[in-house]
């Protein structure tokens, strides 16, 4: 079954693409709730769009935290991304703010 490419998958690549790699920031710059962000973090990674991995251990522990999931956007889900923003011509015009805090629509 492919994914859906739903606008808040679409800012979920968005702000991937922008350098934001971790569940908290994700949801921090979309302002969508960890119960919308997580399950499309799982489809996206099924789906071969973005590659997940756990940061080092040593890295969480120098920090006092626990060890965060990272993800990155591979080829095709810089393709999806694309589709995406062609999709969704707010997204392109968002972009330059994902940095900041992007909000659905």
């Amino acid at each position: 079954m492919a994914l859906t490419l739903t606008y808040q998958t679409a800012l979920v690549l968005e702000a991937i693409a922008a350098g934001r790699h971790h569940g908290f920031d994700i949801m921090d710059a979309t302002d969508l709730a960890s119960g919308t962000v997580y399950p499309i973090l799982r489809r996206l990674d099924h789906e071969g769009l973005v590659r997940a991995r756990w940061e080092r251990e040593a890295v969480a522990r120098r920090e006092q935290r626990p060890p965060r999931r990272c993800y990155e956007l591979t080829a095709a889900g810089e393709a999806s991304l694309a589709e995406a923003r062609a999709r969704y011509r707010a997204l392109v015009k968002l972009a330059p703010h994902m940095g900041r805090r992007l909000k659905p629509a």
